[in-house]
């Protein structure tokens, strides 16, 4: 009797595991995706919101959070030494006031030439309050690193930078080693040339086994183009690879920049896609288990319209908020290389 109840233990306890893999494993139905892009676009194109007064400075990559009632963003601003990192703020995501750096040029170190930041570990919660985890009394970001003068220029590598302040201009501390680099032992096929952006994320459920999850878009020697890939971490300091290949890649061109939101039970992916087709523009994929994405095959969620990002249309970051979906992104165009923002109600009116 004993044996037989065993038996059958084993056998519910393998069924709940068979479950769970399937659950996890499968595809977002086509219905599912459509209605998660019916929730996620933005028709209306308000216009720019973040230009450096000096046109000859470019500005990238938005990152946006909420911390005591106010609105925060880090960019990127390339002036052609490389890229720095900076904060502004706003009460109403529409008009922003730059606060200033809070990552710049150092000398004599692996990252001296370039810091493009990313702020970790903010909320993912679709609608939510958006705010940044304090985690072992210290903000975190990671960035993009190296010290070749240049666009984007040499060996790129991510590193991380802490800081106890969230939302002053002050400087955080990047005396750390690089967390991922193409020169990794470890590296792979798909991230052995060079590492781009990065975003961290909580996963509260630790779908992997970890509590922190990396996206990453790398290239390498013999994959000349940009993929998403994945890391994990158990505290934010030591990082891994996990996988063998990109969660996100086309083969060409660039697929780029991932930013996760949770709309209910499904983990979207926005990202930009580029030179698959011509142009840049934004995409999305969803998961389950956020390891294995089904990408969304209908019309591009931004593409170029407009004389301000007539060339390019990349490099999002969603929010929704009071009921509206607000898809900041990077517009290059006649305005040179800005941030905007398109709606989803016509906020011009």
């Amino acid at each position: 009797m004993k044996n037989f109840l065993l038996s059958v233990a084993t056998a519910v306890l393998l069924i709940g595991c068979n479950q769970r893999e399937t659950f996890l494993n499968k595809d977002v139905s086509p219905e599912k995706m459509e209605e998660i892009f019916n929730e996620i676009k933005t028709p209306f194109k308000y216009g720019i919101v973040v230009q450096h007064p000096d046109t000859t400075k470019m500005v990238d990559s938005p990152t946006i959070f909420r911390k005591n009632d106010i609105w925060y963003m880090t960019y990127i601003v390339f002036d052609g030494q490389g890229y720095e990192t900076w904060l502004s703020k706003s009460d109403d995501l529409l008009n922003w006031e730059s606060k200033g750096k809070i990552l710049s040029f150092t000398e004599n170190s692996w990252d001296a030439n370039q810091k493009a930041g990313y702020v970790s570990l903010i909320t993912i919660d679709w609608g939510g309050d958006y705010s940044v985890e304090n985690y072992l009394d210290n903000f975190w970001m990671t960035y993009l690193g190296g010290n070749t003068t240049g666009y984007e220029a040499g060996t790129l590598k991510i590193g991380m930078a802490t800081s106890t302040s969230l939302t002053e201009a002050t400087v955080w501390n990047t005396t750390n080693a690089p967390l991922l680099s193409p020169e990794d032992e470890e590296a792979r096929w798909f991230d052995n040339k060079t590492i781009y952006k990065s975003l961290v994320i909580r996963d509260s459920k630790e779908h992997i086994g970890y509590p922190f999850v990396m996206y990453y878009n790398a290239k390498g020697d013999t994959a000349d183009y940009e993929s998403i890939a994945m890391a994990v971490s158990n505290d934010m300091k030591t990082w891994k690879r996990y996988g063998e290949n990109p969660v996100i890649t086309r083969h060409e061109g660039i697929c780029g920049d991932a930013q996760i939101a949770k709309i209910g039970d499904v983990y979207v992916m926005f990202y930009f896609g580029a030179f698959w087709k011509p142009g840049a523009f934004e995409r999305f994929a969803c998961s389950y288990d956020l390891i294995n994405w089904t990408d969304w095959k209908g019309e591009d969620l931004i593409a170029s319209s407009e004389p301000y990002d007539e060339t390019y249309a990349h490099k999002p970051w969603v929010i929704k908020w009071n009921g509206v979906v607000y898809h900041f992104y990077n517009a290059v165009g006649k305005s040179g290389r800005v941030i905007a923002v398109a709606t989803s109600k016509d906020l011009k009116k």
